[in-house]
């Protein structure tokens, strides 16, 4: 099978998208990927059997419509024509696109007109992206029309794959069928994510969060609670491996609240250099807003921390009570950094209770790994693509 992936994101640091695009290349289907560059990588390469295609340097900040517009539909220009190009030299058979934007999915106009199948992966809902990006309301006009967008992208797609069950029902109650869509939640892969061995020796307590760094992902809570944790904890550091469109005022509240030494803001790292970092931290935290976006979008951080045997501090959010309970992550009240604090204190002064939750989580990460799943992914593929199940 010839599979082409699209995707407005960089694809070593995307553990979604490079879980499914090794697994297709690992049982022999040959996949191309169009993603952007983080800067200083090849146009293109070969990496772990896929073939990655870097069409256009990964963006500065985006903090404003106009930028991220632009951007956006450069990339779509770019990917429309690689793609198109590479069709008809050798036409796929699948085309699978990644959202965010939803429109991205008409990049593969001409696959999709000449008898290639092609899903939509919705990784975040778009109209309560936006909203939660730019402070906008649910029911401005600009929302509304999102939403009209996410129908018509629905609409021109063969299958739609969302990233949660939240919004799985927010979305078959507005664009899709249930027979056309399917929920794969961000599963942990074991070959990239399973332990290898600490490597530090100091008498430092770290606590780590990769990721984005936008408002809804609630680092400025965590930051807060560093300082309140300042005589309590003084051998506590918090370690943010990210980029976004919150990290100059994370900076600047680490500066305001004198913590230069004690939170350090890092560059965004491929994603099996992640897997390192959290195997050397002593504690995860996922401090999410529980606003409209951000309580219901599940982050694939606590699943890895899971797997390399990390335990994990949890807001207490819509999406993330509906999937864990209090035996395998410690929950806070979300958008408390006073609790965060107390809790992040009461898991470093408790080595019995941290181990007591790695070892519960390690069962549930166990029963919900990529390993197992990946199968109901091909079956998927190969039937949209030969009519038939693997």
């Amino acid at each position: 099978m010839r599979v082409c992936m699209i995707a407005y994101s960089t694809y070593e640091s995307d553990n979604r998208i490079l879980r499914y695009a090794e697994a297709l290349a690992k049982r022999g289907d040959h996949v191309d990927i169009f993603s952007i560059n983080k800067g200083g990588d090849l146009p293109r390469e070969t990496i772990q059997g896929v073939h990655v295609h870097r069409l256009q340097d990964r963006p500065g900040k985006e903090n404003t419509k106009g930028k991220y517009l632009v951007n956006i539909l450069l990339f779509c220009f770019r990917a429309m024509r690689a793609v198109s190009l590479a069709h008809l030299r050798k036409s796929y058979d699948l085309v699978h696109v990644h959202s965010v934007p939803d429109f991205l999915v008409f990049t593969a106009w001409l696959p999709r007109l000449t008898g290639a199948k092609l899903i939509l992966d919705i990784h975040d809902l778009l109209p309560e992206f936006y909203a939660s990006k730019f402070g906008k309301s649910e029911d401005s006009w600009i929302s509304v029309f999102m939403r009209l967008v996410e129908r018509v992208s629905v609409l021109f797609s063969h299958h739609v794959i969302i990233s949660n069950d939240l919004w799985k029902t927010k979305i078959l109650a507005r664009s899709v069928r249930e027979d056309r869509c399917s929920v794969f939640i961000n599963y942990p892969d074991f070959s990239i994510f399973s332990p290898a061995g600490r490597t530090r020796a100091d008498s430092k307590f770290i606590i780590v969060f990769p990721g984005t760094l936008n408002h809804h992902q609630g680092v400025d809570i965590a930051i807060r609670a560093m300082a309140l944790l300042r005589d309590s904890l003084p051998e506590a550091e918090f370690h943010v491996y990210g980029e976004g469109q919150s990290k100059p005022d994370l900076l600047a509240l680490v500066r305001d609240l004198g913590l230069q030494d004690r939170v350090l803001l890092k560059d965004s790292i491929p994603i099996r250099e992640v897997a390192q970092r959290i195997e050397n931290a002593d504690l995860g935290v996922v401090p999410k807003r529980n606003d409209p976006f951000g309580g219901d979008a599940f982050s694939t951080k606590i699943f890895e921390f899971m797997a390399l045997n990390v335990p994990v501090i949890v807001a207490d959010t819509r999406i993330d009570r509906f999937y864990f309970n209090d035996s395998i992550v410690k929950f806070f009240h979300n958008g408390d950094e006073r609790d965060l604090a107390d809790t992040i204190l009461l898991l470093a002064r408790d080595s019995s209770l941290r181990a007591q939750l790695v070892a519960k989580a390690r069962l549930f990460v166990n029963q919900n790994s990529w390993d197992l799943k990946k199968s109901d992914y091909f079956s998927l593929v190969d039937s949209l693509v030969h009519g038939k199940t693997a």
